[in-house]
């Protein structure tokens, strides 16, 4: 008979768990933010003003009394890692303000497929058989969702894809930063980085907000904030495996609010891509776990946000 888990962790498990619900709420209502704010201003300017309005609601916690300070020697990599994630931003946020967002979310979920593939060839990890099935499943999935020769290919889709492989790249790179500097290090010298660097492409097309449209601006930012925030903290928390399929909870979300406030419907192509991609992602997190709990080290960050 197998004992049931002490009070205490189950606690914690809780705890992980509602922390990355709380994630994929906010991380939903900002895609949702962002579809309503491009209808005012361009795709780059909602870029801007999200890492404008993410770093005002980021500094307070940050310079609370008590925090360690925010010291780092890695600017040159937060300077890179900026710039290869604002491209990601810029494609993912493309993506959100002019594909269906079921289509447009399910694409952002092949980011751990494209972590893998960066993984072996940036950091020389070994992958194994298992893994290797894993992301192609993915890829399947993906093909699903875009397919390409059909009638229904849109080439806006690969935008999508682009914005998850730039995005597989940053979580590479975080995983690198997070060797030397803390979380809260890493978030704060990527917004200092991300404002001007996404104000240059945004001068071009610039457009003064009026009205609601400002509602919106400021609702990415916070909810872009404070979905990072409790993501990274329920991974602090609980193990990867266990908290991915929670994330997933984003996409019946967006679903829903696409049917509401923009009349889309559901495709079942997205439906079936999604489901394949979602399950391939899932048993890609328990592996990671697996190996990492057998090396005693660290997962890599595999659940890497589109646009982070």
């Amino acid at each position: 008979m197998v004992n049931a888990a002490p009070a205490p962790v189950r606690s914690v498990a809780m705890r992980a768990a509602l922390l990355m619900f709380g994630s994929a709420m906010a991380f939903g209502l900002m895609a949702v933010a962002i579809r309503l704010a491009t209808r005012y201003v361009p795709t780059q300017e909602v870029a801007f003003f999200r890492n404008s309005f993410g770093l005002l609601a980021l500094l307070p916690m940050l310079v609370r009394p008590g925090h360690a300070p925010l010291r780092t020697r890695q600017l040159p990599r937060y300077l890179l890692r900026s710039a290869i994630g604002l491209a990601s931003m810029l494609c993912g946020f493309w993506a959100v303000g002019h594909l269906p967002l079921s289509q447009a979310i399910s694409l952002s979920y092949s980011t751990p497929l494209f972590v893998t593939i960066a993984a072996v060839l940036w950091l020389g990890e070994k992958v194994r058989f298992r893994r290797w099935a894993a992301v192609i499943a993915g890829f399947i999935g993906v093909l699903v969702i875009v397919r390409p020769g059909s009638h229904g290919f849109e080439a806006g889709s690969l935008i999508a894809v682009l914005a998850a492989v730039l995005s597989a790249l940053v979580a590479i790179q975080i995983k690198q930063l997070t060797r030397v500097d803390g979380p809260d290090t890493v978030v704060f010298y990527t917004y200092v980085f991300w404002v001007p660097l996404s104000l240059i492409p945004a001068l071009f097309v610039w457009v003064w907000p009026t009205g609601i449209a400002w509602l919106w601006l400021a609702a990415t930012g916070v909810l872009g904030t404070i979905g990072q925030l409790l993501w990274t903290r329920a991974l602090k928390l609980g193990e990867v495996s266990a908290l991915t399929p929670i994330s997933f909870t984003q996409l019946p979300l967006v679903v829903v609010m696409g049917w509401l406030l923009f009349g889309e419907t559901l495709d079942r192509w997205t439906v079936i891509g999604a489901l394949i991609i979602l399950a391939s992602n899932a048993y890609i997190a328990h592996r990671e776990a697996v190996l990492s709990r057998k090396a005693a080290t660290h997962a890599p960050v595999s659940a890497a946000k589109p646009g982070e």
